[in-house]
């Protein structure tokens, strides 16, 4: 009797801690963003797929929207070498996040904040892949709608 109460224990337990699937994309890009804040190459890279794609959308010179490729490596690298002493953070408003079987689309309204100052605004568009178990972002394009 005491090995059931054990497992019926061990298992009510295990039902508490899954996930559903929007929670475990949403994990994936909280995930994802928390190695951004820390700075954290590897943590960044855990959560991208190999093959991923990143683009942004932002005014150029003369205020018109253009669309430009970028390399999530070129991305990571920018990332881990600001400075300790600048404070950045990227604020997710909200999530839309639509799953079909491995494929999802999480849409994330943000504020970029620099040294406690808004810096701009806009909106992620990113998609990810569920890969043995795992969601990776497979593209990312952010939108510049807004500069402070």
């Amino acid at each position: 009797m005491k090995h059931l109460s054990t497992l019926i224990l061990l298992f009510s337990v295990s039902l508490s801690v899954a996930q559903t699937p929007e929670e475990a994309v949403k994990n994936t890009v909280n995930s994802f963003f928390e190695s951004f804040h820390a700075r954290d190459g590897e943590g960044m890279k855990k959560w991208i797929h190999e093959d991923a794609r990143l683009q942004r959308t932002a005014p150029n010179a003369g205020g018109i929207q253009s669309l430009r490729a970028q390399n999530f490596e070129d991305l990571i690298a920018g990332i881990v070498s600001i400075p300790d002493t600048t404070v950045f953070k990227e604020k997710l408003l909200s999530y839309a996040i639509q799953i079909d079987g491995p494929l999802a689309h999480v849409w994330t309204p943000y504020e970029f904040w620099m040294d406690n100052k808004l810096h701009h605004s806009g909106a992620n568009s990113i998609q990810l892949f569920l890969e043995d178990g795992i969601w990776k972002i497979i593209y990312l394009v952010d939108s510049r709608t807004s500069e402070a």
